[in-house]
């Protein structure tokens, strides 16, 4: 689905003079966003042998909260992700599985079985307990490409029932800016056009964004939200600074030195909380960038495996009922 949204120029006359200083004035004090530090993926092994790149993960929750890790499985050998991640437990936490390439069977405990296709979203709110799997296919090419984001609960919501929406690419609006910007919008709201879906208690947006050379994507954002892009493919500026030595820089390994304020595949931007605007503007490449923000939770977390809790004890109780059998609190469908 593709809307164009147009960004028509005001035509001011002189009964509107007073209405075109307060633009002005609203103008001068938007505040772009600042980054704060990137990250650049780094290998890693997840589920029965699947080789993924690890964007973040539990080393940085405290930064990045209520999100939890961003998985990139990205690869053109089946023998990579064809073991997949059988039959496991999740509970306390959302996970958001997002597919451009490739397909994932999936099944759980709520009953329900099917595919992700490419351009799908699988948001599963693990709440109480639910056991699943996700089994990656690849397309006819060998091509599987994916991220699956992981988003934390609140302590009053951990417990809350288990809920699975599955979102076709059918029902995920693409804006076209004037601008030259094409936003898929999965969550969130852009330029009045809101994504299919809603009521989540992070109050997240996540947005997939093309841009193309020579252009620019202003989108504002939520005062003391965080929020932080990745770069899917394509390079672009992901501030106003340009200055790489403005913000922390963690790379692959302890020999990886160089520091770019071009950004590209697969480097994570985490923005400062202050401002209220993002801006990514590309020069001679096109960018492609997912843009993801919440409200943070400022909860402990106590984390092992696939469980996230808010205390050690509530993780000594999950695995405990996981283990006798009891981990399930809902109706079987």
């Amino acid at each position: 689905m593709l809307l164009r949204v147009l960004e028509v120029p005001i035509v001011v006359t002189n009964e509107s003079t007073r209405s075109k200083g307060k633009m002005r004035k609203e103008n001068m004090m938007t505040q772009y966003r600042k980054i704060k530090k990137i990250w650049k993926s780094r290998p890693t092994i997840e589920g029965a042998g699947v080789h993924l790149k690890r964007a973040f993960g539990n080393y940085e929750v405290d930064q990045l909260d209520p999100f939890l890790l961003l998985d990139d499985f990205h690869s053109n050998n089946p023998g990579d992700y064809l073991l997949g991640f059988p039959w496991h437990p999740h509970r306390g936490i959302e996970t958001i599985t997002y597919v451009l390439h490739g397909e994932v069977d999936h099944g759980d405990s709520l009953g329900n079985r099917g595919v992700i296709h490419p351009g799908d979203v699988q948001w599963m709110t693990a709440g109480s307990g639910i056991i699943h799997q996700e089994m990656p296919k690849g397309a006819s090419s060998g091509l599987m490409w994916g991220y699956q984001l992981w988003a934390n609960l609140p302590a009053s919501q951990k417990m809350m029932d288990p809920r699975y929406r599955d979102v076709k690419q059918a029902q995920i609006t693409e804006v076209e800016m004037d601008s030259g910007a094409r936003v898929k919008i999965i969550c969130g709201q852009v330029k009045g056009v809101v994504g299919p879906v809603k009521d989540i208690v992070t109050d997240p947006q996540y947005l997939d964004v093309s841009l193309p050379p020579h252009a620019n994507f202003a989108h504002p954002v939520k005062k003391g939200h965080t929020i932080f892009a990745y770069v899917v493919e394509g390079k672009g500026y992901f501030d106003q600074e340009r200055n790489p030595y403005n913000y922390e820089v963690t790379g692959v390994n302890y020999f990886d030195l160089k520091r770019e304020c071009l950004l590209g595949q697969e480097n994570l931007v985490l923005y400062e909380r202050a401002g209220d605007q993002v801006m990514v503007k590309t020069e001679d490449d096109p960018v492609r960038f997912l843009l993801i923000s919440g409200k943070p939770l400022g909860e402990p977390v106590a984390w092992y495996g696939p469980i996230v809790m808010n205390t050690q004890e509530e993780l000594r109780i999950a695995f405990e009922e996981y283990q006798n059998g009891t981990f399930i609190k809902y109706k079987k469908i």
